[in-house]
């Protein structure tokens, strides 16, 4: 296996991706089953793990029409196209009536950018008032392992600990220190990240935030349960902060 490693975020989520399919290769089934993915993006990041593991195919779902097209672009660069589709739609109307062999892993870079609307400058990453929509509603979508990413200013507790009550444990999870970018440094959305933060919703001082990438399982094959540990890593600074 070679996995690539890379400083700006969309590397951070493919290399933890590859490097938590690898590791639970044979609990996750993903040599035979597959995974879906909600979100394409740019695909550049999975295209990669797919080309890392030969044995991994990936379904895929975005809205975006532009980022389907740039994505089938990427793929195709990469040589991975007849393991990596990806299909215009909403994941959540479209995933579970693919037909085809069950699949019981899905992986998501879901948008997370908190505001109190969706009038921002990139509308696609609003996941909602407190940043967690997607992910909440990617947990309670009924697949047995969930690998998504969990950004400390999205008020991960209230991800974590539904994720329990629905039977998730936390396996596993990379964490990552990212500085504010154009889209979460908007003005807008950073005075709704202060006060989230103020309110004790999550972590994040004047120069970044952490994002990890957790492998949320219901496989009894799988192990353990650092649920608490993800919650300290994203969290970790916010009692010194209030």
């Amino acid at each position: 296996m070679s996995c690539f490693s890379s400083a700006d975020e969309s590397a951070h989520y493919g290399f933890s991706v590859c490097m938590l399919l690898e590791q639970y290769r044979h609990a996750l089934r993903w040599e035979e089953e597959g995974v879906v993915e909600l979100g394409t993006g740019d695909a550049t990041a999975i295209a990669d793990v797919v080309s890392a593991l030969p044995g991994l195919s990936v379904r895929s779902y975005d809205i975006s029409a532009p980022s389907v097209a740039e994505a089938r672009n990427n793929i195709a660069a990469r040589g991975v196209e007849d393991r990596y589709t990806v299909e215009l739609g909403d994941f959540f109307d479209q995933a579970d009536s693919a037909g085809g062999r069950p699949v019981s892993t899905v992986i998501s870079n879901p948008p997370y950018i908190p505001a109190p609307d969706r009038d921002i400058l990139m509308p696609e990453l609003w996941g909602g008032v407190h940043g967690n929509d997607l992910v909440l509603q990617l947990l309670k979508s009924g697949y047995d392992n969930v690998i998504s990413a969990v950004a400390s200013y999205s008020d991960p507790e209230t991800t974590v600990r539904p994720a329990e009550d629905l039977g998730y444990r936390v396996a596993n999870f990379l964490a990552m220190g990212l500085d504010f970018g154009q889209y979460s440094g908007e003005p807008k959305v950073r005075d709704h990240i202060r006060r989230l933060v103020a309110a004790g919703h999550g972590w994040a001082d004047d120069d970044g935030y952490m994002v990890a990438v957790a492998l949320f399982t219901r496989t009894p094959d799988i192990p353990g349960n650092r649920a608490d540990q993800l919650l300290h890593a994203l969290q970790s600074h916010s009692s010194s902060s209030g």
